[in-house]
């Protein structure tokens, strides 16, 4: 049962999350897994009070009203197509239809070329950019990278001693200034990185709020500087998402893509929400981009470890609540 969502062998193992990981993301979004548990098992036949309660389901799941509509348009195709009556057969086409919305995210993060990849951070006031940076570094120097940290978040002294910290932990450098812009500080890391030959920079920025004019401007001017140090650069903007925002994650994707040109996404704290279907209207929202706007990363809990590559098939599973 369930075997679509199996992996392709094309995925290399070092992204298939072990059995924790999957006990975690499952547990962070236990209740629309049992929300949708408790529908499907309850026997019946399949019919419009049916598809009445799995939307009321997906959209306090923050999955959206755009993106369930058009969820359950594709799922009434696909029971009409292969004759689904009963209640029970739902879970595994809801799945298939999931999957088939989410898996063009799921791009795992290449930073090897060129030398130094500089990724810069960019996310609202608590979304976990520093925290995800720290383990960010974790991860890439599991896939046999040297990293160097810049401290750009130059508002909050609390911020760079957070990331020096991270540092430590990691045995990593960490370029900060106890004053002076963010634009100053990243520039010398990326400095520091062309002449140590570091593989990865990771600049961290300020929280901002999107309606914060002057603070998004000013992060455009980060971005500039560092393409004025090293071309092309930065080669990844991510932008970190709380699960816990729902909905406003949408807005705050809008504005930081307009500003930056977003490459990726990371979203933290799934192990705090009983949603996370904000992936799924993120993911309808910018079906019709060039390219999909990738989800990096998901985080679910404040282990080094807990940041993991977004893997389609584990998340599908664990919001529908399924065995693999």
């Amino acid at each position: 049962m369930f075997s679509f969502l199996k992996k392709s062998s094309s995925e290399s193992a070092d992204t298939k999350p072990d059995i924790s990981w999957l006990a975690k993301l499952k547990s962070g979004l236990a209740r629309t897994g049992d929300q949708l548990t408790g529908l499907f098992s309850g026997g019946g036949t399949i019919d419009d009070d049916l598809y009445e309660e799995l939307e009321t389901i997906l959209i306090t799941a923050d999955v959206g009203m755009d993106a369930t509509r058009a969820l359950l348009v594709d799922l009434r195709h696909h029971v009409k197509e292969h004759r689904l009556a009963e209640a029970s057969q739902m879970k595994e086409a809801l799945a298939h239809c999931l999957l088939k919305l989410l898996k063009p995210l799921a791009k795992p993060l290449q930073a090897k070329a060129p030398k130094p990849f500089v990724i810069m951070m960019v996310g609202v006031n608590g979304a976990g950019k520093t925290t995800s940076i720290g383990k960010l570094a974790k991860y890439l120097q599991g896939q046999g990278l040297s990293v160097l940290l810049a401290a750009g978040d130059t508002f909050r002294a609390a911020a760079r001693e957070q990331l020096m910290t991270w540092g430590e932990r990691n045995n990593v450098t960490v370029i900060a200034q106890q004053s002076g812009d963010a634009s100053a500080v990243i520039y010398d890391a990326v400095q520091a990185a062309q002449a140590r030959n570091i593989d990865v920079v990771l600049a961290d920025t300020a929280g901002r709020l999107t309606t914060q004019a002057h603070l998004m401007e000013e992060i455009k001017k980060v971005k500039r500087v560092i393409a004025k140090v090293m071309p092309n650069a930065p080669h990844e903007v991510l932008l970190v998402l709380d699960a816990n925002t729902g909905q406003n994650a949408l807005s705050q994707v809008k504005a930081f893509d307009e500003a930056l040109g977003v490459t990726g996404l990371i979203l933290t704290k799934l192990d705090g929400t009983a949603k996370g279907g904000v992936i799924a209207a993120i993911a309808h929202t910018y079906r019709d981009r060039a390219h999909p706007l990738p989800v990096r990363f998901i985080g679910v809990g404040e282990g080094l470890d807990d940041l993991r590559p977004f893997v389609a098939e584990d998340f599908v599973a664990a919001l529908l609540g399924l065995d693999e």
